[in-house]
C-alpha cells in the first residue's frame, strides 16, 4: 500500500493543527508556507478532513482550521481513510489463494494497528531525539 500526497500532506495539516490546539484558528496559508507546500492543494484535502469531523473552519479575517476533536483522539488512520479511503495493501483480496489471502491479511491488520494506534497528539509531540545518529558512519 501507498500512501499517496494527500494522505501525507492531510496528516501535515493535521499534525501543526495539533501543535497549535487551543491557541485558536490557523490558517491554510501559513501551513503551506512553513511546509513550502501549495495552498490551493492544502484547501482541497481540508474539505473531506471537516466533512468527516476532523476539523472545523472558523470564518473571519482572523479565521482558519481547528481541529474538530481532542488530538488525543484523532488517529492516523481517521486521517488516512477520509483521504486514501479503505486500508488494504492489494484489491480483491478474497479472491486470493488462501495462503496469500492470510499474507495480505496479516500486512493489512498491521497497518491498521499501527495507523489506529497512532494519534495525531503523538505525532504533533514527536522529537527527533537522536537515533539518526545511529547509522552514522565517520572516516
Amino acid at each position: 500500500m501507498k500512501i499517496s500526497t494527500k494522505g501525507r500532506y492531510g496528516l501535515t495539516i493535521m499534525i501543526e493543527l495539533a501543535k497549535r490546539h487551543g491557541e485558536g484558528p490557523t490558517s491554510l496559508k501559513t501551513i503551506a508556507q512553513q511546509h513550502d507546500l501549495s495552498e490551493h492543494y492544502l484547501e482541497q484535502l481540508v474539505a473531506p478532513l471537516r466533512n468527516g469531523g476532523l476539523v472545523r473552519s472558523i470564518r473571519g479575517a482572523y479565521g482558519g482550521y481547528v481541529l474538530g476533536h481532542e488530538p488525543k483522539d484523532i488517529t492516523a488512520g481517521d486521517i488516512i481513510r477520509i483521504l486514501e479511503g479503505p486500508i488494504s495493501p492489494v484489491e480483491g483480496i478474497e479472491d486470493e489463494e488462501p495462503a496469500k489471502r492470510e499474507l495480505w491479511i496479516r500486512i493489512r491488520d498491521a497497518v491498521k494497528d499501527v495507523l489506529d494506534n497512532t494519534t495525531i497528539e503523538d505525532l504533533a509531540n514527536h522529537t527527533d531525539d537522536g537515533e539518526s545518529d545511529a547509522y552514522m558512519f565517520y572516516i
